[in-house]
């Protein structure tokens, strides 16, 4: 028998609503290196890979009106855009003006969870300066980052984290975007399924075959409905579908893993794409690993096939990983295990777990994960 269906009350005007902010940095990696190099302002630039082979990590604007995304093969990028400029990663470069931003986010609430380098929830809703505005709050935030950094940022407003989240992508680059209380349920319907946070472009087709376009479809559906063709991901979609997230921003959550994932554009099938995009990943967490100096024994492969179903591998040493090697070793070895896939690949993630020896460290994303551009 199917648990009882989330509660039918999708009221909105209810006590107790938060102030959330999410900070998303526009075309993050891409944009530092516009900065720091002129040459590149106002140019289609794609960070990681190169014109021959590997995967683009990131996409400028102006890459972006030929169709170039990130976790797209690079020989494909450069087929669209024969002007496009690749450039390597500069981690370090970026973690540094993520710290920036993220003490502009504390001068305002310490109540900060950030999501990646360039993403976090901000709840506001009793700030440190006293000036009781979110919308305010964020308008300042993005001011400063602009003065600070010269780089632009995008803000959403709303009482959750789901809307706050879905705000700041309405109106980029360089936009804010407000969900008030009573708004929520509205805005979400006109909203293309797509628009949802992890439903890609094969899960957009999937609802499409089922009658669902839009969150006002998807909310006909009733909780049944969902489990049966959606599985785990039933009761997002229906809480998702109402503007409703109970979460809270969770600045001090205890990491017990450290890792990435990444939900690509487009999916991924093929070998040797698959690969590259896992050496994007191993590249980011073991920044991260080494940042944080810690230790693990554990090496976790996850993926997510285009019909949804989830896949994991680990491996377990009786010692902590070695080093970067033998990191990317392992996590190259689970992927070998499971292909040929039979769906392609709509997300994939690899993440140390069993960790030993953290140091005290600022707040961390979101359940140990870094989300990937």
């Amino acid at each position: 028998m199917l648990p009882p269906a989330p509660p039918e009350d999708d009221r909105e005007d209810t006590p107790g609503l938060r102030k959330i902010v999410h900070i998303d940095m526009d075309a993050f990696y891409a944009s530092v290196e516009q900065r720091d190099d002129p040459s590149l302002r106002g140019k289609p630039v794609a960070v990681g890979g190169s014109a021959e082979r590997g995967v683009v990590a990131a996409a400028s604007y102006e890459a972006r009106v030929y169709g170039v995304r990130s976790a797209m093969p690079s020989m494909k990028a450069a087929r669209l855009c024969p002007d496009l400029i690749f450039v390597r990663p500069r981690f370090e470069a970026y973690r540094q003006v993520s710290r920036q931003i993220r003490s502009i986010f504390r001068d305002y609430t310490p109540h900060v969870e950030p999501l990646a380098l360039d993403e976090a929830y901000l709840d506001v809703t009793e700030d440190l300066r006293g000036i009781g505005s979110a919308t305010r709050i964020a308008e300042l935030i993005r001011a400063r980052i602009v003065s600070e950094t010269g780089l632009t940022a995008s803000a959403g407003v709303s009482y959750n984290k789901f809307l706050a989240k879905l705000a700041s992508d309405q109106n980029k680059p360089d936009g804010l975007c407000v969900i008030r209380p009573g708004e929520g349920a509205e805005f979400v319907a006109k909203l293309p399924v797509r628009r949802f946070h992890g439903v890609g472009p094969r899960g957009a087709e999937k609802m499409a075959r089922l009658g669902i376009a839009s969150g006002a479809d998807l909310r006909e559906r009733d909780i049944a409905f969902l489990r049966e063709n959606f599985g785990a991901q039933a009761d997002y979609l229906y809480r998702a579908a109402r503007g409703i997230d109970l979460r809270r921003v969770d600045a001090n959550r205890p990491r017990k893993s450290l890792g990435a994932e990444r939900t690509f554009e487009r999916d991924l099938s093929s070998g040797p794409v698959l690969r590259e995009a896992l050496d994007n990943i191993i590249a980011i967490v073991w920044e991260a690993i080494a940042k944080h100096a810690v230790k693990g024994h554990t090496v976790t492969l996850k993926l997510r096939t285009a019909d949804f179903k989830g896949m994991t591998r680990a491996k377990s040493l009786p010692r902590a990983v070695a080093d970067r090697e033998e990191f990317a070793s392992l996590g190259h070895a689970l992927l070998d295990e499971v292909l040929p896939l039979p769906q392609p690949v709509r997300l994939m993630g690899l993440t140390l777990s069993a960790l030993e020896g953290e140091k005290e460290q600022p707040p961390h994303p979101e359940d140990g994960q870094l989300s990937l551009l």
